[in-house]
């Protein structure tokens, strides 16, 4: 097996004639969510540490590359010779000091040049008008993958704090507006959103300053929820209850109990 048949099977699910219908009907457009789940399905694997399912799944992400490739091989746009060959291009430009003469004191400095070339990149896309700062962060990243990359984007200008306690003086800030527009008079739900919005940014700017990256912390944090509610619906049916026969009072009494079960491990 060869990436060369995966490609050529790739082609013949796409035969007009003799191809799978349901491949013969995707375009660019539909096959991004499955590249999506794809994604977080090697994310999945990784961190369950299981390296069968990671080369599963990486075969699979591979595959919605070729996918993308063969459509638009088919419209005469490029192939998956052109991706790998511009994928090898920008990897040797971008590092010099492995593939040429350029030489590099240590991580710090190779990220500033990766950074000044990222940047000359930018610019020769734009063309003659001058390339933007926040130029080239996808819209269509998960939310707070793409605030950390403005921010980041941003302080290397030097729009940025320099204490964290001055982030986190922000995120208090930003909860204070929030807290003076709920509940008012004339509360306003789309004032409420934009407050909710500037708190869950400020929030990423402070993990981001203490060295985290929000969306683990968050997926780590959704996990956690869910193993501790698990555990209370299993206590409750150990006791012949369900969910929805006890109150918040009770529920939030066993949620007491298994957090001070995991501080006794």
């Amino acid at each position: 097996m060869s990436m060369q048949q995966l490609v050529e099977i790739m082609a013949q699910l796409r035969d007009p004639e003799r191809g799978c219908p349901w491949d013969k009907e995707q375009t660019l457009e539909t096959i991004v969510p499955y590249t999506i789940e794809e994604v977080y399905e090697v994310a999945d694997s990784i961190a369950n540490r299981d390296m069968a399912e990671l080369c599963d799944e990486l075969g699979d992400l591979l595959f919605q590359v070729v996918f993308y490739a063969q459509i638009a091989s088919e419209s005469g746009e490029f192939d998956i010779h052109d991706v790998t060959q511009g994928i090898c291009k920008k990897m040797l430009r971008r590092h010099p000091h492995v593939f040429a003469e350029a030489e590099v004191a240590d991580t710090k400095e190779q990220t500033l040049r990766w950074e000044q070339l990222k940047a000359e990149e930018r610019q020769a896309k734009a063309g003659a008008d001058p390339a933007r700062q926040l130029d080239g962060v996808a819209r269509a990243l998960p939310a707070l993958i793409r605030a950390e990359k403005l921010q980041k984007r941003a302080a290397k200008v030097g729009f940025d704090w320099s204490d964290r306690r001055d982030v986190l003086a922000k995120v208090k800030e930003e909860l204070s507006e929030l807290e003076a527009e709920i509940g008012t008079v004339t509360e306003v739900p789309r004032k409420v959103a934009e407050e909710m919005g500037d708190l869950l940014f400020s929030c990423v700017n402070l993990s981001r300053h203490l060295g985290l990256h929000a969306e683990t912390s968050l997926r780590e944090a959704n996990d956690k929820f869910e193993t501790r509610f698990n555990t209370i619906e299993e206590m409750l049916t150990a006791e012949g209850k369900t969910l929805q026969q006890v109150d918040l009072e009770e529920m939030e009494k066993k949620w007491s109990l298994v957090k001070q079960k995991e501080n006794e491990r």
